[in-house]
């Protein structure tokens, strides 16, 4: 190949020695650091089967209330009918509460979802049938699962990391302290990737969650366990975290709806993360649910005078239903492919489908283009993640044992500068974009380079919301990333989140919706997919998701900052028209 001619040069192999004990010398490091995290793990291994016991205990205890239950009627409504029918006294706490218990303990038998039972959600359900009808809030009983990193009072958020376990939460975060202001009851929470910074779900305390529609295949992360627990319905509605996707690939993944909201809107406090103080691409919460307007629902209960109260950083921004239930005509932008990422067959035919429909529902439907993907995964995305080289994360990762889904990057994270840009020196004539991985994790290291990346974005959010007023444009259609990878494959594929980091960075929301799913049709043209830059970043996309027939495949809806509503307006348009097609005439 081109370049490799350089590893016969005496400076290579100097170095590549220095590679090989470099390695050695941090594998060695490594096991005597271990220590720590051996202890911790089979301690909160045996906390997890425990608290499953008396999730289990408390299900037969609500059970033996009401022998003749029935769950299937309950868990077959849809949020809004079942909050209106506890409102209504039409169905009990009780009988809700031990049908959602008793099928995500099925759930989790089958797909490794659950980290923790929060037990504290029989005596709030006590609690909440002492209130008043005029006390009620728009959650009313609702059983809600959280990702393991919201924090509840006398409870791990441990990201998947030996470094946070034994470290209980001291009260409830902001966001589970206005869900259950508003009648939701928390009940369990779920599995996360180790870090949150694998589009996998598996971390070394809880192991691998595996997705219910394909058990070969993941469902997707960091918000992984909330896919695979919604989409078997032993959740009606979750909460998840979204970096780089976190919230967006397990819903797609999984065939469920999801949102990333505008960064700020929704509290932050009280949230776990293994890396924080980001400037571009922070961390933000958002809802998953199995249609949209459950996700609507989430959101008028949180964006409530309260959460301003509990935290003053986040603006009064009450949920405007007049954008949310209007019916105007729409001007949305498309795009089948980003020209970084060839989309699978079945990714590109499901933009074509919904644009179809919505162009012939009596929207507008405008071709639109990413202007310098390429840039702005590398430099903007990845830039930022890692900006200090990845010491914050390795600094996590002490004593501890590193999941198979992260070791590639970790490993190469603990080499020295020197060698990763000599690594990006070979790289660069034989895969370019395995090369410009390797220089931006580097990290950018000083005050000046980091101003400059933060310049570097706004130029960029600029740039993109010219272009979409240019067009003016309310809202924006994409593919999402479909089909489920097979697991381990994430890591392996890094660069086919395009479609979905780059709204973090620009910090518009974004929501998926499910329309489709792989056809043999789709199947069979995966033989003529070669990726743009036919590297091993394309060669392994295609390995994922092969064999990936009656999967879900999901479009992503996008709106400028701040406008919530109307992302899930267009998403509910979509939902709306994908169903009535569906239907029979």
């Amino acid at each position: 190949m081109p370049g490799m001619i350089w590893l016969s040069h005496p400076l290579v192999v100097s170095l590549l020695v220095a590679l090989l004990g470099a390695v050695l010398l941090g594998a060695a490091v490594l096991f005597w650091r271990q220590a720590p995290a051996r202890s911790k793990i089979p301690r909160a291994q045996k906390r997890r089967e425990e608290a499953l016991r008396r999730m289990a205990a408390l299900a037969e205890r609500l059970r033996q209330q009401e022998p003749e239950l029935d769950p299937k009627p309950i868990l077959e409504l849809p949020l809004e009918k079942l909050v209106q029918k506890l409102l209504a006294d039409e169905l009990s706490l009780e009988s809700v509460l031990c049908s959602y218990l008793e099928e995500a303990l099925k759930v989790h038998q089958e797909v490794n979802c659950l980290t923790d039972f929060l037990d504290e959600c029989e005596d709030q359900l006590q609690a909440l049938k002492k209130l008043k009808k005029s006390e009620r809030g728009l959650l009313y009983g609702v059983p809600i699962s959280l990702k393991d990193t919201y924090d509840c009072m006398g409870h791990d958020s441990s990201c998947g990391l030996a470094q946070f376990l034994e470290k209980p939460a001291a009260k409830d975060g902001v966001i589970v302290k206005v869900l259950k202001a508003q009648g939701a009851i928390p009940f369990v929470k779920t599995n996360i990737s180790q870090t949150l910074h694998s589009a996998d779900c598996s971390n070394p305390i809880y192991g691998q969650t595996l997705n219910p529609q394909n058990l070969k295949k993941t469902p997707g992360g960091s918000s992984g366990g909330e896919g695979a627990l919604l989409a078997e319905g032993g959740s009606i509605l979750g909460m998840g975290t979204d970096t780089g996707g976190s919230i967006r690939i397990p819903a797609s993944f999984c065939g469920v709806c999801g949102i990333r909201v505008t960064g700020y809107r929704l509290s932050y406090s009280g949230v776990a993360s293994a890396v924080k103080g980001r400037k571009e691409g922070i961390t933000v919460a958002g809802p998953l649910a199995r249609d949209v307007e459950s996700l609507a629902l989430c959101l008028r209960a949180l964006l409530s005078e309260h959460m301003h109260q509990l935290d003053p950083t986040t603006p009064f921004l009450p949920f405007r239903e007049q954008v949310y239930s209007s019916n105007r005509p729409l001007r949305i932008g498309y795009y089948e492919s980003d020209g970084f990422t060839q989309p699978s067959p079945s990714m590109a035919r499901a933009v074509k489908l919904t644009s179809r429909l919505l162009q012939d529902a009596g929207h507008q439907v405008i071709p639109f283009s990413v202007p310098r993907t390429e840039y702005a995964f590398f430099h903007l995305y990845l830039g930022n993640l890692f900006a200090d080289g990845g010491a914050t994360l390795l600094e996590k990762l002490q004593g501890d044992i590193v999941d198979p889904s992260m070791k590639g990057i970790v490993n190469f994270l603990r080499l020295p500068d020197s060698l990763k840009r000599f690594l990006a020196w070979i790289w660069k004539y034989i895969e370019p974009r395995v090369s410009q991985t390797f220089e931006t994790l580097c990290g950018v290291g000083t005050p000046k380079k980091l101003w400059e990346l933060h310049k570097a974005v706004e130029e960029y959010q600029q740039e993109f919301i010219a272009k979409w007023r240019s067009l003016d444009l309310d809202v924006l259609l994409s593919p999402a990333l479909d089909p489920a990878f097979y697991i381990g494959y994430p890591a392996k594929s890094n660069t086919s989140g395009s479609y979905l980091t780059l709204y973090n960075f620009l910090n518009f929301p974004a929501g998926v919706v499910p329309v489709t799913t792989v056809t043999p049709q789709d199947e069979k043209e995966l033989a003529f997919y070669k990726g743009y830059y036919r590297d091993s970043y394309d060669k392994n996309f295609l390995e994922a998701v092969r064999g990936s027939v009656g999967l879900s495949v999901s479009v992503q809806c996008i709106a400028l900052p701040w406008e919530e509503e109307l992302c899930l307006r267009f998403m509910k348009e979509v939902e709306t028209l994908v169903k009535n097609q569906m239907e029979p005439k």
